[in-house]
């Protein structure tokens, strides 16, 4: 590995320059998508955002459990799990709704955001119990090191 350039104070400026501009690049390609969505835009026009998106994320995730760090703020516990699942569920079933121009009946709202709020549910605890459980494995054995 080549040796730096910068000094300390150096690194830490342009290690929360990176960390702002993988967030930015995160939240900012979501936006993107979402907007695409709700204006009706073909799916296959969205692949390259979809790819980079599921990419970072896959790459935040993986790198965070193999040096077991789960949040700053959140705790790794089935009641976090249960939170963040459920403001997944009703997010998604408030965006499908806004960008489901088919539905007219009041009937059709729910039924569309209880199955997908649901499903959404069902499987963000799931990744997300399964992460807590690596998590947890992957902290003891760092512990124990």
């Amino acid at each position: 590995m080549k040796k730096s350039n910068l000094d300390e104070m150096q690194e830490q400026a342009l290690l929360k320059i990176e960390h702002n501009g993988c967030w930015l690049a995160f939240w900012g390609l979501l936006a993107a998508m979402a907007l695409q969505m709700v204006m009706r835009v073909p799916g296959r026009q969205m692949l390259g955002e979809w790819i980079v998106f599921m990419a970072l994320s896959l790459y935040i995730v993986i790198a965070c459990l193999r040096k077991g760090i789960w949040d700053r703020h959140l705790k790794a516990n089935r009641k976090t799990n249960l939170i963040v699942s459920l403001l997944a569920a009703v997010a998604t079933g408030i965006f499908v709704i806004l960008s489901n121009p088919y539905l007219s009946e009041p009937l059709d709202y729910v039924l569309v955001a209880g199955l997908t709020g649901g499903f959404t549910f069902v499987l963000c605890f799931a990744a997300l119990s399964v992460c807590t459980k690596l998590y947890r494995n992957r902290r003891n054995k760092l512990d124990k090191e």
